[in-house]
């Protein structure tokens, strides 16, 4: 599939309907790269750039991926699949299998960063701020979501590239 690069402020985009039905991260080269599904996150303006902010827990494996690299992908997929694939990269570590292999998701290089051709929008960005959450800082009734795991790191990246398949 090929994208078309396309002006973010054109999109009609919901962030409460495409975010919370999830979507993949994807950090790191088209050699080696890991991706998992998020259904936390928002857009907006920071310092006055265009922006996606979500946030990965440090025992993730693509944690490891953002941290090292700059650029990272927020791809949204469209298709029969879109929901078992995000069930599946959602569930399963990339540690321990080939989630391109398992689900059929064809990785495709965009500027610096990964993608897959089952996309239908893709936000291209570039790593601005890196900050472990503080947990005393969050509301109690929010600590709940947190689980045993640890503490989130919250990753805003300016959005550098938009891309409409």
């Amino acid at each position: 599939m090929s994208f078309i690069k396309t002006d973010l402020h054109s999109l009609n985009f919901n962030p409460f309907e495409r975010i919370d039905g999830g979507c993949l991260i994807t950090a790191g080269t088209i050699d080696d790269f890991n991706t998992m599904t998020i259904s936390w996150g928002f857009t907006g303006i920071m310092w006055t750039k265009d922006v996606f902010n979500t946030v990965i827990r440090p025992n993730r494996y693509t944690y490891e991926f953002a941290k090292k690299h700059d650029i990272f992908t927020v791809s949204f997929l469209s298709g029969d699949d879109a929901k078992k694939t995000l069930a599946y990269c959602g569930s399963h570590s990339g540690r321990d299998v080939d989630k391109c292999k398992e689900t059929g998701l064809t990785p495709v290089p965009i500027d610096g960063g990964v993608t897959f051709s089952q996309a239908s929008l893709v936000f291209v960005c570039k790593k601005v701020y890196m900050k472990e959450m503080d947990i005393d800082a969050i509301s109690p009734d929010c600590r709940k979501y947190l689980g045993s795991d640890p503490v989130h790191t919250e990753f805003i990246g300016e959005i550098i590239g938009c891309y409409t398949a």
